[in-house]
């Protein structure tokens, strides 16, 4: 499969379908190992006068250990035929099994950038800032950090720690040529 790059000007869809109905597979390398994870908790714009995504990661994650780690990530989008392997990747943990082979993907690289062959989309991205979220963070109403980092949440074991922000600079993005 080829590839063009165009650059994040030029990206014509919805960014917010992208996000929330589509979702993204974060993918990152650390010491060889390349480890995706679902998000669908993410914003993309202009920071800094550079086109920016931002990603949210709890720190108990192992994405996050490998984005860490990592300069670089991709966040990939896919067919309406991968949703199952996206819910795959966004309830099990590389900790514990190989996603990557289980799900049949097959890694290829922009530059030192991790992304799939499945993919129809990739954003190259160079972190620029991580940032982790807490409690005094959020203004207004306190039930809002009740749902998602405490009470009932936490009890059913969704929950976990405030969520990193990797803020990182959109470098390219990858569409599938047909």
């Amino acid at each position: 499969m080829n590839y063009k790059t165009i650059k994040p000007a030029e990206f014509q869809e919805n960014i917010f379908n992208l996000i929330s109905k589509d979702w993204f597979l974060m993918t990152a390398e650390s010491e060889g190992v390349v480890n995706p994870m679902t998000v669908a908790w993410a914003t993309m714009g202009i920071l800094w006068q550079k086109p920016v995504v931002i990603v949210a990661v709890r720190p108990e994650r192992y994405t996050h250990e490998i984005a860490s780690a990592a300069e670089t990530f991709s966040l990939t989008v896919f067919g309406k035929e991968y949703r199952k392997m996206l819910g795959f990747c966004g309830t099990k943990s590389g900790r514990d099994c190989d996603k990557i082979k289980e799900c049949g993907l097959h890694v290829l690289h922009h530059g030192e950038t991790p992304y799939f062959e499945e993919a129809r989309l990739a954003f190259i991205c160079k972190k620029m800032c991580v940032s982790q979220l807490q409690e005094a963070d959020f203004l207004g109403d306190e039930s809002f950090t009740g749902k998602w980092y405490g009470g009932e949440n936490k009890a059913n074991g969704e929950g976990g720690g405030y969520h990193h922000l990797y803020i990182a600079e959109i470098t390219d993005i990858l569409e599938k040529e047909e």
